[in-house]
């Protein structure tokens, strides 16, 4: 009875053996069926680049947004006035003062004195908030207003896209001049060094639209222009009848004068004329000949 025990031992330890180094086997061949590379991509943990390179682009973005949400109205003025005074002089101390009491300066000014008129014309610049108040001053008490023309242009989308379009290039800027430390060829290095440049450059024309823009915000534009009509067309001339009859003889005489200078100016036409006339005549009478 030991003995059959004994003999049913030793047939279950070497099935379960058998099995255990069946298995083992088979685990074996399914390793060399599958390529190295999927072996290598299954046990190696997923990479956390991509990962970081989306939360840096979405903090980015989230911060160019954030940005964009803090700029303010970009409102600019412009406006244009003519005025019509009794004295250029007097007129011109008057607007000086306004300037003065509202922080404005003069950027241009051109006088033009005529036969017919005086006229000077003022380009001034004036904080935004004073805008209003300095045109209301030239309205009263300087003369009379000819001409006036406000208007106001809301630029807060284009510097926001400016703005928005700035960040993002300086942040590129930065990552290529991180890869140009990391770069190991001459060709990588020019190329990139390129690209480095043309950003440079356009965040040049970027900044210097955004300060533009910002000027042109922070100051106002007003063109004002001081007009003073003369009495007569003729600065030496007097008032008066024999004045003017003077002034008519003379205009006269300039007109006969100009137009023989212009009679004259055509002499090779009248020269012309008679060599015309005497060649259709000689072929008339040819002509009269033969068929006679």
């Amino acid at each position: 009875m030991k003995n059959i025990i004994l003999f049913l031992s030793t047939l279950l330890l070497i099935s379960c053996s058998k099995s255990g180094n069946d298995k083992f086997e088979a685990k074996a061949d399914l390793m060399e069926v599958i390529p190295e590379e999927k072996v290598t991509a299954l046990s190696s943990p997923a990479p956390v680049i991509s990962e970081k390179t989306d939360k840096n682009e979405s903090s980015t973005e989230s911060y160019t947004r954030k940005k964009a949400d803090t700029i303010s109205k970009k409102i600019i003025k412009n406006g244009d006035m003519k005025i019509q005074v009794g004295d250029i002089k007097k007129a011109q101390n008057q607007v000086n003062e306004i300037i003065r009491k509202n922080n404005a300066y003069i950027q241009k000014e051109e006088y033009q004195n005529t036969d017919m008129d005086d006229n000077l014309t003022l380009i001034i610049r004036v904080p935004h908030k004073n805008f209003d108040a300095l045109i209301n001053s030239f309205s009263d008490g300087i003369g009379s207003v000819l001409s006036k023309n406000v208007s106001s242009d809301d630029v807060t989308e284009e510097y926001t896209d400016v703005a928005l379009k700035l960040t993002n290039k300086k942040i590129y800027l930065e990552k290529y001049r991180d890869m140009l430390k990391k770069a190991s060829t001459t060709k990588d290095m020019l190329e990139i060094q390129e690209k480095i440049r043309e950003l440079e450059d356009e965040i040049d024309i970027a900044e210097g639209r955004l300060r533009f823009i910002d000027d042109r915000v922070n100051y106002s534009t007003l063109n004002l222009n001081l007009y003073k009509e003369k009495v007569r067309s003729s600065a030496t001339s007097k008032i008066g009848f024999g004045s003017r009859f003077i002034d008519s003889l003379t205009e006269g005489w300039n007109s006969f004068v100009s137009f023989l200078l212009g009679m004259v100016s055509l002499w090779p036409f009248f020269l012309i004329i008679p060599v015309i006339v005497f060649f259709w005549r000689k072929w008339k009478e040819n002509k009269k000949q033969k068929s006679s």
